[in-house]
C-alpha cells in the first residue's frame, strides 16, 4: 500500500469515527483491527481521547493491539503527557493490553498517583501487568500509597493490582494493616483477605476487614 493510500485509509476511519453512530463508530474500530494499516494507528489513537463510548473505546484499544507494535507503542506513549485525562487513561490501558515492557519507564510516580481517578487507576493496571521481574517490590511500596484512595470500585482497582504482585506485596501490606488511618488499614486487611481468598471477592475481603476492625476497637471485659 502506498503512502497515499495510507493516507486515504486514515481519512475514511477518521471520518466514520466521527458519526453520530455508536454502532457505526464500533464497526469502524472492529474493522480497522481486522485490516490493520500503519495510517490507522494516529487516527485510533486520536479517537481514543475523545470517544465517549466506553465500548467503542475498548474496540478502538482492540485495533491498536492489532497493529505494528513497537510502531503504535511510540505513539501511545506520546499521550502520557496529554493534559487531556482520557488520553492518558487510554493510553495505559492500550500499553496494558500491548504488553510491550519498553512503556514501563513511563509509567511514572505521577501516573500512579494522578489527581484524576481513572487515570491512576488505569496507571495501577498498567503498571502489574508491566512491571519487569525483581522491581515488583518497589511497584508495591508505590501502590501501597494509595490504600483507602476513593470509593470501593477505585479500591478494588487498587488491591487487584497489588495482589497481581504476589508475595512482592505482602510486607507492605502487612504494615498498612497496622495504620493508624482507618480507611487505610481497612484496605490493606480487605487485599490481605484477598490474596488469601481470591475466589470470594472484593466486597466480601471489605466485610471481612470491617468485621477485624471492629472486634480490634471493641472493649476488653476483664472477668471478676
Amino acid at each position: 500500500m502506498t503512502q497515499q493510500d495510507e493516507s486515504r485509509t486514515g481519512s475514511r476511519l477518521r471520518a466514520v469515527l466521527q458519526s453520530p453512530d455508536a454502532s457505526a463508530r464500533l464497526q469502524a474500530a472492529l474493522l480497522a483491527g481486522t485490516h490493520p494499516s500503519p495510517g490507522q494507528v494516529e487516527v485510533l489513537v486520536a479517537r481514543c481521547a475523545v470517544e465517549p463510548d466506553f465500548f467503542v473505546r475498548d474496540m478502538l484499544t482492540w485495533a491498536l493491539t492489532r497493529h505494528d507494535g513497537p510502531a503504535t507503542v511510540d505513539r501511545v506513549l506520546l499521550e502520557l503527557r496529554s493534559p487531556f485525562p482520557q488520553a492518558r487513561s487510554q493510553a495505559l490501558h492500550t500499553l496494558s493490553k500491548i504488553g510491550d515492557r519498553r512503556a514501563w519507564p513511563e509509567i511514572t510516580t505521577d501516573l500512579l498517583r494522578d489527581a484524576e481517578v481513572e487515570v491512576a487507576r488505569a496507571a495501577w493496571r498498567a503498571a502489574a501487568v508491566l512491571v519487569p521481574e525483581g522491581q515488583e517490590a518497589a511497584l508495591a511500596e508505590e501502590l501501597a500509597s494509595q490504600l483507602g484512595r476513593g470509593d470501593l470500585e477505585v479500591q478494588r482497582s487498587l488491591s487487584r493490582a497489588l495482589v497481581a504482585l504476589g508475595d512482592a506485596a505482602a510486607p507492605v501490606l502487612r504494615r498498612a494493616a497496622a495504620s493508624t488511618d482507618r480507611g487505610r488499614r481497612r484496605h490493606a486487611l480487605a487485599t490481605e483477605r484477598l490474596v488469601q481468598h481470591p475466589e470470594e471477592g472484593f466486597d466480601v475481603a471489605v466485610a471481612a476487614a470491617e468485621r477485624t476492625l471492629a472486634l480490634l476497637g471493641a472493649p476488653v471485659v476483664v472477668d471478676e
